[in-house]
């Protein structure tokens, strides 16, 4: 009783490592939903956000708000910490009665049993439950950056998409009357068919791409209100017409093995679930010889009829009634399993979660190289096409109208130049795209919640435009 006195559930059923993990990596707020007033605030918040045209912060705080697939995670939390209060609880005493009549007797037995072992090893027991449930709350931390991750990257994928639609959009106008003028100058005959072929050809791809670039639009709108957890009416919300450019110099981060081995929520859960499993592993090697000992207190009462013949030849009839308490025991006789099978199978686990930490420690130090070398590959990528790229082609172009205008050169190195710098703005576009998911996969290969998805093929197909 005293034991049941001290356990209880927490007040915020486990949420505070969540809390915390998201306040200090992403700066954002969390909040398990379990009461109308909790789902009230949240709905307040999240109506807010959408009142305005969405940032990649927004998006994120969005999610950890709405995002139902995250609040199941928070209830398997819940879960997690009731079987940890269950199983810091003593074992209740188990009460049994039997009822034996006969002809001349009755007999009532009573039995009041309790676990002895499951007593004495008690403490063990708590710490061993009270690490599953820290381990609960590191992957519900998890689960939290994960989504955070995947939404952030969603985020930049729509407003990509839908940048490139504007701009092919207009490409498409250009080629359009690039295309028009070509056929108008091999009417009067000042165009091969051959150059007249490459300019219609060139119109027809860039339309084919406009048209995948809108579906692709509308499916990564799609996966970023999935990852949201969107609908009905919060549908029409608003996105920047495009992404921002990346910054002017990068994230200098020698030490990023370092810090992922020390932040990642994920190496946590593999260090408690070797914590865990050492304490079990003590467990079993204490209890290998005894798996069931109970004592118990046993109350019986005998009812029986008496009959006696005296000396006289008369029969008397008695009604006898026997009481008898006494204490009473089970123990399991270690005959055929001597718990050496289940000592050999805590060890072989207790070897399994040491070979998986270490080998988890690898990955994260990979994943945390491989993503900051993207991340840099990126930058520069997108930096030389902001800073050299773009520029050139912008000062070529302004000479060649200026020369076309001039009537020093004629039509056809102007309709070369335009085909070119579409190609060009469109790589960019792809390119700054890149950067923000790299920087998205870097964050989250230091801090936790990373977040695999298979890149499909550019819309651009830069190799086949203008060839």
């Amino acid at each position: 009783m005293t034991l049941s006195a001290c356990v209880g559930f927490s007040d915020d059923g486990g949420m505070s490592i969540v809390a915390d993990v998201a306040g200090s990596r992403l700066e954002k707020d969390v909040l398990a939903i379990r009461t109308p007033e909790d789902a009230a605030s949240a709905r307040a918040r999240v109506e807010h956000l959408l009142s305005r045209a969405l940032t990649a912060d927004s998006a994120v705080q969005i999610a950890l708000l709405d995002n139902r697939g995250l609040q199941a995670e928070y209830n398997a939390l819940g879960s997690a910490e009731a079987a940890m209060v269950k199983a810091i609880l003593p074992p209740n005493p188990s009460f049994s009665i039997s009822r034996i009549a006969g002809p001349l007797k009755l007999e009532l037995e009573a039995i009041i049993a309790a676990d002895i072992l499951a007593l004495a090893t008690l403490p063990a027991r708590a710490e061993i439950a009270a690490d599953r449930f820290h381990q609960a709350q590191l992957r519900a931390a998890e689960e939290t950056l994960r989504l955070a991750t995947r939404a952030r990257k969603d985020y930049y994928r729509a407003v990509a998409a839908q940048e490139l639609v504007a701009f092919l959009t207009k490409a498409n106008s250009t080629a359009e009357s690039a295309a028009q003028l070509a056929r108008a100058l091999g009417e009067t005959g000042a165009m091969n068919k051959l150059d007249q072929a490459r300019e219609q050809v060139f119109y027809a791809d860039l339309t084919a791409q406009l048209a995948k670039a809108r579906q692709r639009s509308i499916a990564e709108r799609e996966q970023l209100i999935r990852s949201l957890g969107l609908w009905g009416a919060d549908l029409d919300f608003r996105l920047p017409a495009a992404l921002p450019a990346p910054p002017s110099r990068p994230n200098n981060m020698p030490m990023v093995e370092q810090e992922a081995v020390a932040r990642r929520p994920d190496l946590f859960v593999a260090g408690t679930e070797l914590d865990a499993l050492a304490k079990s592993y003590g467990l079993v090697e204490a209890t290998r010889f005894v798996n069931v000992f109970q004592l118990s207190g046993i109350y019986k009462d005998t009812r029986e009829i008496v009959t006696r013949v005296s000396s006289d030849g008369t029969i008397d009839t008695e009604r006898v009634r026997f009481r008898v308490f006494g204490p009473g025991a089970t123990i399991e006789i270690p005959i055929f399993d001597f718990g050496e099978a289940r000592t050999r199978e805590a060890e072989q686990n207790f070897l399994q979660a040491f070979n998986r930490l270490a080998a988890k420690a690898v990955e994260v130090r990979s994943e945390a190289r491989l993503a900051y070398q993207t991340y840099r590959s990126a930058w520069d990528i997108a930096n030389h096409y902001q800073r050299e790229i773009l520029p050139l082609r912008k000062i070529i172009m302004d000479e060649s109208l200026r020369r076309y205008n001039a009537m020093l050169i004629d039509v056809f190195p102007l309709l070369a130049e335009v085909r070119q710098r579409i190609m060009a703005n469109i790589a960019a576009i792809e390119a700054k795209r890149d950067f923000w998911l790299a920087n998205a996969d870097l964050r989250a290969a230091v801090i936790g919640g990373v977040e695999t998805r298979v890149e499909e093929a550019p819309v651009s197909r830069m190799d086949a435009i203008g060839q």
